[in-house]
């Protein structure tokens, strides 16, 4: 009589708390936010809710953590790069960021007891801003603007009903069939003769949006230092 041979017992990999918000990012990145609970969440780690407990105390604990990991993952400006370019490359690396965790745009500011990458990277940020000569309130200007502009570019592109160039073609090119004849004409216009034509991305705004806020705040920065008692 041949013996069945016993399969090799899946080793689990045992749970930590780093362990525990990669598996929580990875659930919310796949079902959002809605379905995460402690309860899923050890489901999916496979172990028990209440063993979960030992690694992080609730689902507060959790979010501060997976927002955390967001903040480590965008790139900082570094010190010795002009500031134009770092904050450029942080913002680029932002919008790439929440993109890939598209739940996280909602409730990143919302946390109140921010990790040490979150605290790592307002500091970078707020160091840029100091070195390349913006005073303290500006520098506050210059950050609350500058993320006014990414996160609410990246809340708009998550909600568009396309993601390439060809797809909002199709979608602009829909809506612009079925108006009334004589109406909306610069709606029609606009359409036409921009959003209709070969290489349009909505995306491609970011970067002209950003040069615009760049220039504005390097013009207050200028006029700041030139007034009188202004090192």
């Amino acid at each position: 009589m041949k013996r069945t041979k016993k399969k090799p017992r899946e080793v689990r990999q045992p749970v930590t708390r780093e362990l525990a918000l990669a598996k929580a990012m990875e659930l919310a990145d796949a079902e959002g936010l809605e379905g995460l609970s402690m309860r899923r969440l050890a489901q999916a780690l496979g172990v028990e809710a209440m063993s979960l407990y030992h690694h992080v105390r609730n689902k507060d604990e959790i979010l501060d953590g997976m927002v955390d990991l967001v903040f480590g993952e965008i790139a900082v400006p570094g010190e010795d790069e002009d500031w134009r370019v770092g904050v450029r490359r942080r913002c680029e690396s932002a919008r790439e960021v929440l993109k890939r965790h598209r739940w996280a745009i909602g409730v990143m500011e919302s946390r109140k007891a921010p990790g040490p990458r979150t605290l790592a990277h307002h500091d970078a940020m707020l160091a840029c801003f100091m070195r390349a000569g913006f005073s303290l309130p500006m520098t506050g200007h210059a950050y609350a603007v500058i993320d006014a502009f990414v996160f609410g570019f990246v809340h708009t592109e998550l909600q568009l009903p396309f993601d390439t160039g060809p797809e909002s073609q199709a979608v602009a090119k829909a809506v612009f069939e079925a108006m009334p004849e004589g109406q909306y004409t610069a709606f029609k216009a606009f359409t036409v003769g921009h959003v209709l034509q070969p290489g349009y991305a909505f995306g491609d705004e970011f970067g002209f949006g950003l040069e615009l806020l760049f220039d504005g705040l390097e013009r207050a920065r200028k006029r700041e230092q030139a007034r009188p008692g202004q090192k």
